[in-house]
């Protein structure tokens, strides 16, 4: 196998038996996971889950005190300045300079990221546009909107066209115009670029468009790895809206509280909705229905949301809450901050 080979067959991010503690909190605990390169995976879970702590680990900002982290193969504690290289990251307070212009950050992420200034010029006028900044992109950011510096970040991400990009909340300040122009942007950086991209967010919307895989995360485990669509079958949260007469009204409620896992809701004009019924509970309800005489208008199955898997797995697979780590002892040196993935070093400053 030759060199070229042996990168593309590598994962793009790879995490083994992960554990990150700080001080007495275990905030990662035997965490694996791997993304392969061009997929785009959405890390879901509560605030404190270990999204944030797993994204710093990948870029080198934490190691880990227990297990295996890898980018391309490299360790990003070891290998820090090789392994930013192929990295954007995005955390989720915008990290741009207030005294320089929008132009200016740009033309110092390129400096950083040693883009070759042949084209550059073109280059940054591209990533202004592409992001509504043009006409203020020589203007100071200290003047930008909260909005205009998250497009402002994400283009100066974006400008040294990294390999692999960590996304925390990418659109969470952005109106909805905006926020669908940087949706649309992502994609095709996914689709057309086969860049990698893992984003943590709280927009289960946004997770179920972008993502091919969902990983959820609770109190520093992996609870479930899937497509959306796997997690929906593997979780049973698909629903049913129901129509009888109003009269057949609590016969169809007690068939088909007894055939969903989930509440049955009962809603205006004779019908009623129901979670958690499987797609092969449907032709019992239909049959023990038409044994009762129940007079059926319409049957519908609702197909589930992302959200509806997410909230079945935090219900369902929740784990016991976290003890105090009796591990080794935490290597961190800095404030125990799991909450932000910014540093020193975010973006590729060496």
């Amino acid at each position: 196998m030759n060199g070229d080979t042996e990168v593309a067959a590598q994962a793009a991010i790879e995490l083994i038996a992960v554990a990150r503690h700080f001080g007495e909190v275990t905030a990662l605990q035997d965490l694996t996971m791997t993304v392969s390169p061009g997929e785009v995976v959405a890390l879901l879970g509560h605030n404190g889950a270990g999204k944030t702590t797993t994204v710093r680990l990948v870029a080198g900002l934490l190691a880990p005190d227990e297990g295996t982290v890898r980018v391309r193969g490299l360790d990003p504690a070891v290998d820090g300045p090789a392994v930013r290289r192929r990295l954007g990251v995005l955390p989720a307070a915008p990290v741009v300079d207030d005294r320089l212009t929008g132009a200016a950050n740009l033309r110092f992420a390129a400096d950083v990221f040693q883009v070759p200034t042949e084209g550059l010029n073109a280059r940054i006028t591209r990533a202004l546009e592409t992001y509504d900044l043009a006409e203020r992109g020589n203007e100071r950011v200290a003047g930008y909107s909260t909005g205009m510096r998250q497009r402002l970040a994400l283009a100066r991400v974006l400008l040294p066209d990294p390999e692999i990009l960590l996304l925390d909340e990418p659109t969470s300040a952005l109106d909805p115009v905006a926020a669908r122009q940087v949706r649309r942007s992502l994609t095709a950086l996914a689709r057309e670029r086969d860049r990698t991209i893992v984003l943590c967010t709280h927009d289960l919307a946004e997770a179920e468009q972008l993502a091919d895989r969902v990983i959820v995360l609770e109190h520093g485990r992996v609870v479930a790895d899937g497509s959306p669509a796997a997690l929906a079958a593997r979780h049973g949260v698909g629903g049913i809206r129901l129509e009888v007469a109003i009269d057949h009204l609590g016969v169809a409620r007690r068939h088909l509280g007894a055939l969903a896992a989930g509440e049955v809701e009962t809603e205006p004009g004779g019908r009623l909705r129901a979670t958690g019924v499987a797609r092969e509970m449907v032709p019992h309800l239909v049959r023990r229905l038409s044994d009762d005489g129940v007079a059926v208008y319409e049957l519908r199955r609702l197909e589930p949301t992302l959200e509806d898997v997410y909230l079945a797995i935090h219900d369902r697979e929740r784990p016991p809450s976290p003890t105090p780590s009796r591990g080794t002892p935490s290597r961190a040196t800095s404030s125990p901050n799991v909450g932000s993935i910014s540093g020193p070093d975010v973006g590729g400053q060496r």
